[in-house]
């Protein structure tokens, strides 16, 4: 668990500063989906879940 967690981190940290130099390409994107992966491996994957639920269900609230 401790190795994923570091790996989270580590991807999280890269792919946040291909993004700021705007430089997220094909490799980028391999890089991305790898980070999404150990993300559903920690802890912290059912808060986001809950979190993205939420976000969904405002989203499908809201009349244009």
């Amino acid at each position: 668990m401790l190795l994923s967690a570091s790996a989270v981190l580590l991807l999280g940290l890269l792919i946040w500063f291909l993004v700021r130099i705007r430089y997220l390409r094909t490799f980028e994107a391999v890089l991305c989906t790898t980070f999404g992966f150990l993300l559903a491996q920690t802890a912290a994957a059912p808060m986001l879940q809950t979190a993205l639920n939420g976000v969904s269900a405002l989203l499908a609230r809201l009349q244009f």
